[in-house]
């Protein structure tokens, strides 16, 4: 026998005791399966070689309808891989043998409830008719979220609420044990979600208002309802809700749904398929595979990564359930194209610092190059201050930057991988600035009315003259005032060319000029009696408007000021004692800072104010202000009223002799009235204007 025989034969045996090994660690295989119906129920009876120890872990996918079982070191031995069926929803099934377990996989035509027992060596999958699943008249939809065990008696200890990240609102039930049976329904607009043989604590039989938490549930009810407890939901708005169960922790999640439809895809940050996964103490490795076999992804587990998991989730998006089991078993994830490296939280992070500092050490020892930059747009200086922020450094400790302020380069000394952040930090900066032009228009109007009447009378009475022995004659003319009325009554007594004024009411000039005056005499035939009159009246209407416009072309972002008026000097004392000569501003100015947004329109901080001197004082020369500060967003070209003063004042003064000043018909000679009004209005325009890099400013 030759040494290739002895080769071949040891080949061989050492290939039959490792295919002898293979089965003797594979006991169980299956044998047979068989659909029937009854009741309207798909009964499905999967027959194993040995009798199941539990039931096999198990999930269900919404879209494609179908339920997988993974059999754990079981063989296919029905000698098929597929089979058709067309049984109610059973369309058919498939049978993936791989190295250490074997998955059924039952295709349907829709999602339905199921239910799973193990009979002996026979593992039974019913599924319900889809009339049990779908919702009734009364907008009921119930759902069979956990099976439980009947004949032992479950609590429930404690019950929180939380806000999620997302706006969503959380109610978590602490289950005295994990196989607590749950239903969940929804019921008009809310939800219903019972335990089966449950008890719960006096304390927790209470209603809870979680209105302050600002999540789509208002009110949380929970109660004994004969041996179950029902626990009811009250959501408020648009909403979706699913529900999860990780070891003892179950977990109804209630998230607010956006009403544009055209958003719908970006209702929540979890965008996976959903599925419903089941297991019961099950290894984590065994969950992560079974989400690796239905994501298509690559999972690469730590070797740390251990110990077993109950996990009930029904609907929930993959990449959530994926985030529940890492977050319940203190675990973290780093993706990489479509592979996923898993490992504790620890453990990632002490290989993220020691790959940083591996790459700081590279860097300290790294060789350094210096690169020049020609700003076209910034300053080199405002640029080297910007890398050599210490509180922000952009540099590492071994770079430097140099200034040449005459060509405006700025020169770079650092190693290459900085070198290439500055480079993209400059090519992200040094960019042509946009400008604005901001107009201002102030208007002022002014619209004044006065109205003034006055009376003036006097009235004599002197010797009676005799006829022939004396004789005069009485001069003057209407526009002649009382104060001279009787001198132009010639060779008259003088008791009767001195005229007593009794009433003195006169009527008061406008805008420097005197009142008008009508005035008259009435005397007897031999001139004893005489009665002078002067009514005056005034009567004055002005309107004016004042218009100053200022304006100033600005850079995005950056702050100009523009000004026009005087500088009034007053006196001041000095700390010797002496006086100086100061000087105060009245100006017309105006201060602005615009930015422009993304979309075009323009952010401005204005600062307008309109001095002008006023009267002057002993203490020196008023100034009249007017003010107004604030910030506006306005479109491009757009014009605004960013601010307005509206005055008016009305004024009417009586000055009469008491009882005579109101007596009906003749009470005006024994009075006088003024009246004044006078309305003012400013207002402050302001338009901004982007102005075009094609567009040249003149």
């Amino acid at each position: 026998m030759n040494a290739r025989t002895i080769l071949r034969n040891a080949l061989c045996t050492g290939g039959l005791w490792l295919f002898g090994l293979g089965l003797a660690f594979a006991q169980n295989s299956i044998e047979a399966f068989n659909v029937t119906q009854q009741g309207g129920k798909v009964v499905i009876r999967v027959q194993t070689k040995e009798p199941l120890k539990a039931v096999p872990a198990n999930f269900t996918v919404a879209s494609p309808a179908r339920i997988a079982f993974d059999f754990p070191n079981t063989t296919n031995a029905l000698g098929r891989n597929s089979q058709e069926v067309s049984e109610g929803e059973l369309r058919s099934m498939n049978l993936v043998q791989g190295a250490d377990r074997t998955r059924l996989v039952l295709n349907l035509r829709r999602s339905v409830a199921h239910e799973v027992a193990l009979e002996g060596n026979s593992l039974i999958v019913t599924l319900s008719p889809p009339a049990t699943t779908a919702s009734t008249g009364s907008g009921t939809a119930q759902a069979r979220f956990a099976e439980g065990k009947v004949d032992v008696k479950h609590a429930v200890r404690d019950i929180d609420f939380r806000r999620g990240p997302g706006g969503e609102g959380r109610i978590v039930v602490d289950l005295s044990d994990t196989s607590t049976g749950i239903d969940i329904r929804q019921q008009g607009q809310n939800i219903v979600v019972e335990f089966i043989k449950t008890s719960l604590p006096d304390a927790l039989r209470k209603r809870l208002d979680v209105v302050d938490f600002a999540t789509p549930v208002q009110n949380i009810n929970t109660f004994a309802q004969g041996e179950n407890v029902r626990m009811v939901i009250e959501p408020k708005g648009n909403w979706e809700h699913n529900a999860y169960q990780t070891d003892t922790q179950f977990v109804v999640e209630v998230k607010p749904v956006a009403v544009d439809t055209a958003r719908a895809s970006q209702r929540g940050r979890y965008s996976g398929e959903k599925l419903s996964l089941n297991f019961q103490n099950v290894e984590v490795r065994a969950v992560l595979n079974v989400i690796a076999d239905f994501t298509d992804l690559n999972i690469i587990t730590s070797d740390t990564v251990a110990g077993s998991i109950t996990l009930r989730l029904k609907d929930v998006p993959w990449d959530q359930a994926l985030e529940i089991i890492l977050q319940t078993r203190g675990l973290d994830m780093r993706k990489t194209g479509n592979v996923i490296w898993i490992a504790p939280r620890d453990e990632l992070a002490t290989r993220e610092k020691l790959a940083l500092e591996a790459q700081q050490q590279i860097g300290e020892l790294e060789a350094t190059r210096t690169e020049s930059f020609q700003m076209n747009y910034q300053r080199a200086a405002d640029v080297q201050r910007l890398l050599s922020d210490r509180a922000q450094p952009v540099l590492s400790k071994r770079g430097s930057a140099v200034v040449d302020a005459r060509t405006n380069i700025l020169f770079v000394q650092d190693v290459p991988s900085r070198l290439e952040e500055v480079r993209k930090l400059i090519a992200k900066i040094d960019v042509p600035v946009r400008q604005v032009v901001i107009e201002a228009r102030i208007v002022i109007a002014d619209d004044s009315f006065s109205k003034n009447l006055g009376v003036r009378l006097g009235f004599n009475q002197a010797a009676r003259l005799i006829p022939g022995t004396n004789s005069g004659s009485v001069q003057g003319t209407a526009g002649s005032n009382l104060s001279t009325l009787g001198t132009g009554v010639t060779d008259l007594p003088s008791a009767a060319s001195n005229t007593v004024q009794n009433v003195n009411l006169p009527a008061t000039g406008l805008n420097g000029f005197n009142a008008g005056a009508f005035s008259f005499i009435l005397f007897n035939r031999n001139f004893s009696r005489v009665l002078a009159a002067e009514i005056t009246a005034m009567e004055a209407d002005g309107k004016g408007k004042t218009v100053a416009s200022p304006r100033v072309l600005t850079a995005d972002r950056v702050e100009a000021l523009i000004e026009q008026g005087t500088e009034i000097p007053y006196q001041q004392a000095s700390s010797s004692g002496a006086t100086a000569v100061a000087f105060r501003k009245a100006n017309l100015a105006l201060r602005v800072r615009p930015q422009i947004t993304p979309e075009g329109n323009v952010i401005m901080t204005l600062d307008v104010n309109k001095d002008e001197p006023g009267a002057t004082t002993t203490a020196g020369v008023q100034i009249n202000t007017k003010h107004v500060k604030t910030e506006v967003l306005v479109e491009n070209g757009g014009t605004v009223v960013i601010g307005g003063i509206y005055e008016e004042s009305e004024r009417q003064d009586v000055t009469r002799i008491p009882l005579l000043g109101e007596l009906p018909y003749v009470g005006f000679m024994f009075r006088n009235q003024s009246r004044q009004t006078r309305k003012t209005e400013m207002l402050v325009f302001i338009t901004p204007r982007v102005v075009s890099d094609r567009l040249t400013i003149r």
